[in-house]
């Protein structure tokens, strides 16, 4: 594990389908997600448009040009179907662990990290078979997901390019609101399957891949766990893509204030005793003002990106989201929003 910080890019929509990455795909057959584009196209059919989009969306080009940018790392999503017919009940899914190969290959090649993220929303508002790894709407049962945790650490233990493991993406914790909780997985759960999933990686890696803990939202809730003697190289992760707190940010100083709300955020996280990373950030502003002038709101999406890249200096690591989408979206697009930034400021 290298002493520097990663600076780095999600691989968003590349392994998995994302609407608002790649929309060209869902249009026609009218979908919303991957799994509706599989209702509509077919399985046939839905398994030809990932593979010819796996293909051509990212390839050992897009490699160079993240380091030639200046970046160190990449965090790429991995599905939990990433093993095909091999791992737990894909049914139509189409397996991936070939395009895992190559990615590896190439930021060795090129001399980037990679982290891993399992591609899986744990207590997530849908109830799909890749929603949790245990969850009582979730059929696959959590010891066949640890599986593919076990198998993806194992297989990538001695690489050289081989950073680390997120054990979910996008877990949605349920909370207190009130006399009622909220939707989502019982913060219990989570915390048995990261403990579970952690000495899975050790037993297949060792000691030297980070273990990532997504914090579901919930950055005050993992105070004292997993931060003691018997745990080694435990972060845990906060996704700042999306606003963290109600502020107008009509003007610079709206958007400094959403900065140090994100802020606020990182530190009330670091009470866990775990080394923070921001493993999701965006350049993109809530501007619910209709007279903003393109040339304003890019004004203020440059010193939104710039405040926050001084304040996540302080993480040992964090990925903007995300390298590339097909319409080049300005706030979400590594390549327009980070455009005009000096290569010193990203290293």
């Amino acid at each position: 594990m290298s002493g520097h910080s990663l600076h780095g890019v999600n691989l968003t929509g590349w392994l998995t389908l994302e609407s608002w990455v790649t929309p060209e795909l869902f249009a026609e057959a009218g979908a919303l997600d991957e799994q509706a584009l599989v209702t509509a196209l077919g399985p046939r059919r839905y398994a030809d448009y990932v593979r010819g989009h796996r293909e051509s969306f990212v390839t050992r080009e897009d490699f160079v040009k993240i380091a030639a940018r200046g970046f160190n790392a990449v965090r790429l999503p991995v599905p939990w179907y990433v093993y095909g017919e091999q791992g737990p009940e894909p049914g139509p899914y189409v397996g991936c662990i070939e395009y895992v190969d190559q990615a590896l290959e190439w930021a060795e090649e090129i001399g980037l990290n990679v982290v891993f993220a399992l591609a899986m929303n744990p207590g997530g508002p849908s109830a799909d078979s890749g929603t949790a790894p245990d969850n009582a709407d979730c059929h696959i049962p959590r010891e066949r997901v640890l599986d593919v945790v076990y198998a993806l650490a194992k297989r990538y233990a001695l690489r050289a390019g081989f950073f680390g493991i997120e054990l979910a993406d996008d877990p949605v914790v349920q909370v207190r609101r009130g006399l009622a909780l909220t939707d989502g997985l019982p913060v219990h759960r989570l915390r048995n399957y990261y403990r579970e999933a952690y000495e899975l990686v050790r037993s297949a890696a060792g000691e030297d891949p980070v273990v990532i803990l997504p914090d579901g939202g919930v950055p005050g809730g993992w105070g004292r766990f997993m931060a003691q003697r018997h745990y080694v190289n435990v972060w845990l992760d906060c996704h700042l893509d999306r606003p963290t707190a109600r502020v107008d940010v009509s003007g610079p100083s709206g958007v400094r204030k959403l900065v140090a709300a994100h802020d606020r955020y990182l530190r009330e996280a670091r009470r866990s005793g775990m080394p923070v990373m921001v493993g999701k950030w965006s350049s993109s502003l809530p501007i619910p003002d209709a007279q903003m002038t393109p040339e304003g709101r890019i004004a203020l999406e440059r010193v939104y990106t710039s405040e926050q890249l001084g304040t996540y200096e302080k993480c040992p690591a964090w990925f903007f989201n995300t390298w590339k989408t097909s319409g080049m979206l300005a706030g979400w697009d590594a390549r327009v929003a980070l455009a005009t930034f000096e290569r010193g400021m990203i290293v």
